[in-house]
């Protein structure tokens, strides 16, 4: 299997499991950003930094981008769609990136792990209305 294969794999082994707020525990609880620690950590090992407590509103009120800034500190820009890398989206106009997945398939089935309020970490089609929110695609810095 390589590695993007590898890294849809782990994050589909976290379908099902509940939403909580900033949570990132396998089958217990997890928000988006939590998805996305839990797969950093069974494809790459330990976290490379700690997370600061967030508000379900973080970044907004100060129109901060820190989900962007932290992405790019720790994964690397992507050119073009793949499975396997991590899509941020801006859920409004004129907001902060503030939602992340991992894109599962492409092509006319295009779709993306996330989880979701009040869904849990589900398997969603890259549909108009979620294809226009995405702003950055990024990969893990592995040699995918």
């Amino acid at each position: 299997m390589g590695e993007r294969e590898r890294i849809v794999a782990v994050a589909r082994g976290w379908l099902g499991t509940p939403y909580v707020h900033q949570a990132s525990c396998k089958g217990a609880g997890t928000d988006c950003l939590g998805l996305l620690r839990g797969v950093w950590r069974e494809v790459m090992g330990a976290e490379p930094e700690a997370v600061p407590a967030y508000t379900p509103d973080w970044s907004e009120a100060g129109g901060r981008e820190d989900l962007m800034a932290a992405a790019g500190r720790w994964l690397r820009p992507a050119a073009g769609m793949a499975a396997g890398q991590v899509l941020l989206f801006r859920m409004r106009e004129g907001a902060v990136a503030k939602h992340l997945g991992i894109q599962a398939e492409i092509g006319a089935g295009a779709s993306f792990l996330h989880a979701y309020g009040g869904h849990g970490v589900v398997e969603s089609p890259l549909s108009e209305p979620w294809a226009r929110r995405v702003v950055a695609r990024f990969d893990f810095p592995l040699g995918v």
